[in-house]
């Protein structure tokens, strides 16, 4: 999900006291296993690039998008420029390993100053208390959720108040689609920006989706002697199962249903898995795989992503992340377009907004130095200068407007990710504690629906255990 780079993505407050030396047992004993070997295999953290110099002042500075990483090496030298003496260390570490390593890094005291964070991290690192409070630092104490698109800062907020985030980007849903295919199947743009779905038949979204569907004897899946069995060219691509958020697989279908993932906004304490209306639609939405519009469980793997499916050929429509849109346009040989997501049964379309931030730790070496960092990637200076990559969508106004134009010169239609903001159909990144344990059981849960066809009504049980792993930090 700006999972492989975003999970992010991609992309909404906690109300427990602070966290202080305080540690949960269970938290380190988790992340302790999931280090252990890291930790055998990589040394001190993994930093790879790091070979600061005693001579001078550094901030240390880690991210995973390594298509991000020119637009933050051109804030580094403005940043420099500014403050003489101080230099910024990047280092890029892919998401497979990103996690690990700074986990493994935070255990042995050797993390860096400044990370990119990602929401279901957050509550981990808050408990951990290797955080430092932002709104308590002389250089980010006045960073207001106002400076940032609708949501955004609000989110990085924890449970006691504190601002542990500062906004970088944002990133929505929509859909990615291959032109050619849609012209020969006579569905118009217009069209496709105008789809509706329900979990009863699928409405004009599964119709669609049918017809983009084709066997390997030419026949579409809205044709007589259409062969379910042998597909050449799915209507849909796989993403596999989406775990717990679904973020670029289920959950504009989810979300347009009305349904929400926990009972609060943010730090809820009880997920609605067992719900009949989340229990409908992921019935419906893996049902599509059953009639051979959806592309199979199995097709999918970390070398054959929704954007290879669709670049190469075998999927015409993928739902992924604004942070995919420059990969999808630069596929050679595809000519693609972006369409919204479907209205669902609530009469709306909704898409998930989901938000990273930059977090300070709290043994920074130069903790001057590092919170004037934090500040200037927060700034507009730096935000303008990352737009114009036109990568991602930066967190401040001004820094979207710079993506906006950068993505229009590229000859990127990216209308399907900004309607919603301006429209406010979107929702956030579900954001609780135990982030981690719930992904843990929701990932098999929700891949034994769609490869083995497991009853939707096993979620039930599943969403029992997730709410127990909830209940003992009552």
């Amino acid at each position: 999900s700006h999972a492989g780079s975003h999970v992010r993505s991609h992309a909404g407050p906690h109300v427990r006291s602070h966290a202080g030396p305080h540690v949960r047992s269970h938290v380190v004993a988790a992340l302790a296993g999931t280090v252990a070997l890291s930790l055998l295999t990589a040394g001190c953290g993994g930093q790879g690039s790091s070979s600061a110099s005693s001579s001078s002042r550094t901030v240390t500075y880690w991210l995973w998008d390594a298509n991000q990483l020119p637009g933050y090496q051109a804030c580094a030298k403005a940043f420099e420029e500014r403050n003489p003496g101080v230099k910024v260390e990047i280092t890029q570490l892919g998401w497979e390993n990103y996690w690990t390593k700074l986990t493994a890094s935070m255990i042995a005291g050797t993390e860096p100053d400044v990370f990119t964070d990602h929401i279901t991290k957050f509550a981990q690192f808050v408990d951990l208390d290797v955080l430092a409070p932002l709104d308590e630092l002389p250089a980010t104490a006045g960073i207001k959720d106002s400076d940032y698109q609708a949501g955004l800062a609000a989110s990085w907020k924890g449970q006691d108040g504190h601002r542990y985030g500062a906004p970088k980007d944002w990133d929505t849903i929509a859909m990615f689609y291959n032109k050619k295919m849609t012209d020969s199947a006579g569905i118009s743009a217009d069209t496709l920006n105008s789809l509706a779905w329900n979990p009863q038949d699928g409405g004009t979204f599964e119709k669609a989706i049918a017809r983009l569907t084709v066997d390997s004897k030419g026949r579409r899946g809205d044709e007589p002697g259409f062969d379910k069995n042998d597909v050449k060219i799915y209507g849909l691509a796989t993403n596999d199962a989406g775990e717990a958020d679904g973020q670029t697989q289920w959950s504009a279908f989810t979300g347009s249903a009305g349904w929400k993932y926990t009972d609060q906004k943010a730090w809820g304490r009880h997920y609605n898995y067992d719900q009949k209306s989340f229990q409908s639609t992921i019935d419906w939405y893996f049902g599509l795989a059953e009639k051979g519009y959806l592309a199979p469980f199995k097709n999918f793997s970390q070398s054959n992503g929704p954007e290879v499916q669709v670049g190469s050929g075998s999927a015409a429509i993928a739902l992924h992340g604004s942070w995919m849109a420059k990969t999808f346009y630069g596929m050679k040989g595809l000519d693609a377009g972006t369409a919204l997501t479907p209205v669902g049964p609530s009469g709306k379309r909704a898409t998930m907004m989901n938000g990273l931030a930059d977090s300070l730790t709290k043994r920074a070496a130069d903790k001057p130095a590092a919170q004037k960092w934090v500040a200037y990637l927060a700034s507009d200076a730096c935000q303008t200068t990352v737009g114009k990559q036109g990568v991602v969508f930066p967190a401040t106004e001004a820094g979207t407007a710079a993506a906006i134009a950068a993505y229009e010169k590229d000859g990127i239609d990216v209308t399907a990710f900004t309607k919603p903001v301006a429209d406010g159909t979107t929702f956030p990144f579900p954001i609780t504690d135990y982030a981690a344990d719930v992904a843990a059981l929701m990932k098999p849960a929700m891949q034994d629906v769609y490869a083995n066809g497991r009853p939707v009504g096993s979620l039930t049980t599943t969403n029992r255990q997730i709410n127990l792993i909830l209940s003992q930090g009552d």
